[in-house]
């Protein structure tokens, strides 16, 4: 199993915020999990990155079977987990460029320079990223679409055993969010990692296949089904039994 996630409980500022999660993604499986705003999605998703500010209470995480409840983030990922942020920072002063290039040295791959480069200029193409972008600050006065497309150029670059992507669709256009869709399933198929993507729309699963469909209310996965589970959903909302 490459992620378990048992009965986890986790609280933020002393508010409990998930409120008793399971979950289970294998390798090359695809999951999505919805719902509405204040459900507990991201914090579920950082936590199982290891935020700082948040607490664990009660129930496990696990990757391969074994607890990485108590690893730090940049332990977490270094075991392949990879998290695009609702929200990207930005880092004036920290080269784009530089940054990938850092972030590929300390994941331990094996890829060349002359790999990373080529892969760099690949991925960057096929999500249509402007070639200026490239060379300046990591996210640093762009757009909430380009900051997306950096996100998921990150991913393409660390091959992370585990991608949580946190809003991939957001702030995107039509044509964006089917690139963006595009490259995550090009990348699965490269390394058939783990996919978990959190979205309130059902616009960018119109570009993919995912097999598990999960629905979050109040800190709790409240239903469960595969693709077809989306269309419910957008006729009887979120709630409907």
């Amino acid at each position: 199993m490459l992620l378990e996630i048992k009965d986890l409980h986790v609280e933020a500022e002393g508010k409990e915020i998930v409120k008793g999660v399971t979950l289970t993604i294998r390798d090359n499986e695809q999951h999505v999990l919805m719902g509405p705003n204040g459900s507990g999605k991201t914090t579920l998703a950082k936590a199982i990155m290891g935020h700082p500010q948040l607490k664990i209470t009660h129930g496990d995480i696990l990757l391969d079977g074994e607890s990485i409840k108590d690893l730090k983030p940049n332990e977490r990922s270094k075991k392949g987990i990879f998290l695009q942020f609702q929200n990207p920072t930005e880092i004036e002063g920290l080269g784009l460029m530089n940054f990938l290039n850092t972030a590929r040295g300390a994941s331990g791959t094996s890829q060349s320079f002359k790999d990373f480069m080529t892969e760099v200029k690949d991925t960057s193409t096929k999500l249509k990223i402007k070639e200026d972008l490239i060379g300046r600050s990591l996210n640093y006065g762009f757009s909430g679409g380009e900051k997306k497309k950096t996100e998921i150029l990150q991913m393409s670059v660390l091959k992370p055993r585990l991608a949580i992507l946190d809003e991939p669709d957001s702030g995107l256009d039509v044509d964006a969010v089917r690139l963006v869709a595009q490259s995550i399933i090009e990348q699965q198929k490269k390394t058939n990692n783990g996919l978990l993507v959190i979205t309130h729309y059902s616009r960018i699963l119109n570009y993919m296949s995912p097999q598990f469909i999960h629905v979050m209310h109040d800190g709790k996965i409240i239903r469960e089904g595969g693709k077809e589970l989306i269309e419910t959903i957008e006729k009887e909302g979120y709630e409907a039994k």
